[in-house]
């Protein structure tokens, strides 16, 4: 499989899917999708009312019908929900229709990105701290299993994030024998 035909981020709570997503999109000429974004589209109501009303597991359902919908498409890039990675199809699908590149970031920096956000329901708990720790001593694994690429977080603008990850996957692809579509 041709690895710039989709490209899917994953990786925890403020590691800038969504933001270094764009980036990523632009650069390589990619229809950009916000899993979180479209299942608030097809809801009609934000996430934080989806667990309000349906709670996790209503979540996670729809956040497994809407992920199987968007891999489908041809190329796209995902930047998926944190938790996407909880579930074994949901791995089997970014596995099997993209390249996975993992966008990690400290604890740290979550809590520092995340100091003012609001919206996140599993972040609503008295020690955010705690509930990152423990978020990702289950998932971090699971990323590490899944990444076809890992980006080590680091301090700095988006442009500097968007502009590493594109160096570090641009170097990947050519180690593999394969060059990623540009458009810039």
């Amino acid at each position: 499989m041709n690895p710039s035909s989709n490209l899917f981020l994953i990786g925890p709570t403020g590691a800038g899917k969504t933001s270094i997503g764009r980036r990523l999109a632009a650069h390589y000429g990619l229809s950009f999708v916000d899993l979180d974004q479209e299942i608030e589209r097809h809801c009609g109501v934000d996430v934080n009312r989806v667990f309000e009303i349906e709670g996790e597991a209503g979540f996670r359902q729809r956040e497994s019908a809407l992920l199987d919908e968007c891999s489908r498409r041809a190329g796209v890039l995902l930047a998926t929900g944190a938790g996407v990675v909880l579930t074994a199809p949901n791995r089997q699908l970014l596995r099997e229709r993209g390249y996975v590149v993992w966008l990690q970031t400290t604890i740290e920096q979550q809590l520092e990105r995340l100091e003012r956000d609001h919206r996140r329901p599993l972040l609503a708990v008295p020690d955010r701290r705690e509930r990152l720790q423990a978020m990702a001593q289950v998932r971090e694994p699971l990323y590490r299993e899944l990444a076809d690429l890992a980006v080590p977080g680091e301090h700095g603008s988006v442009a500097t994030a968007g502009e590493r990850c594109i160096a570090l996957i641009d170097h990947h692809w050519q180690r593999r024998g394969a060059a990623p579509r540009q458009t810039a």
